[in-house]
């Protein structure tokens, strides 16, 4: 079975014992040298599975990176500092654009008051989009009309990070680099791979230098019924995925 908890215990367990794990905060901040494995986690849902996550990481010696939601179900005070009383980084998974339906005004305003109720939890220097395949726009889209340093933020994975050199895994439709990724895209070194297992031996065997792996804990379980559950609603998901896509296609060449 894969994306089980195990499962991914077994992943941390090869990353330790192969690479430099490191925060996205540390990577910008300190521009490290050699190989490296960053893990980024997009709590979308079930804060609960991130605090396990967490705690596995801290029993092995990894750092990641936790960018938390901003709503009712995910944005639990109590889980997100137990998360960085751990040592792990908390950053904002913004969706400003989405709430705002594309009014780029509106949608900066609701960004500064998100960020410092985040902040009145944590201290927090990254942000990282949450992209919606229900919507139209791209939360990150907002960089291009005003400036995420103003708000004393050091970055933002989708713009920050130099995928020319870095390698990157995401686990988006509950599959590893898959065609389901309507908005998790980053157009650098981006390697499709079928299973776990493939990600844990490629790391073993060091095939690649620098790495980032992108987790959402949610789509991870030790429960079966939670685990099936997962699996065919992420199955049903990634059938309108391709309908999205199929149909924003033709609407550009209309257009």
């Amino acid at each position: 079975m894969d994306f089980t908890i195990e499962k991914y215990k077994e992943l941390c367990d090869a990353v330790i014992n192969n690479y430099k794990s490191i925060t996205i905060k540390s990577y910008l901040t300190k521009k490290p040298k050699g190989n490296f494995v960053l893990i980024r986690h997009d709590v979308d849902r079930k804060p609960k599975n991130a605090v396990k996550m967490a705690e596995i990481e801290h029993e092995i010696g990894i750092r990641s990176t936790y960018y938390f939601r901003m709503n009712n179900d995910v944005f639990v005070p109590k889980l997100i500092k137990k998360i960085a009383n751990l040592g792990h980084e908390i950053g904002y998974h913004y969706e400003v654009l989405d709430k705002a339906k594309g009014d780029f005004k509106k949608a900066i305003e609701i960004f500064k008051n998100e960020l410092q109720e985040f902040r009145e939890v944590c201290d927090i220097k990254t942000i990282c989009m949450h992209g919606n395949p229900l919507t139209p726009w791209k939360n990150c889209d907002i960089w291009k009309k005003y400036d995420f340093n103003q708000f004393e933020i050091i970055g933002e994975p989708y713009i920050s990070l130099d995928y020319d050199s870095i390698y990157y895994f995401t686990d988006t439709g509950r599959k590893w680099n898959s065609n389901f990724n309507l908005k998790d895209s980053i157009g650098g070194k981006f390697i499709k791979i079928r299973s776990t297992d493939d990600l844990i031996n490629s790391i073993k065997n060091k095939k690649f230098e620098r790495v980032c792996i992108l987790i959402h804990p949610n789509r991870w379980s030790d429960n079966f019924a939670e685990w099936m559950y997962e699996l065919i609603w992420q199955n049903i998901k990634n059938i309108g995925k391709i309908a999205i896509k199929k149909y924003r296609g033709v609407r550009a060449l209309e257009l």
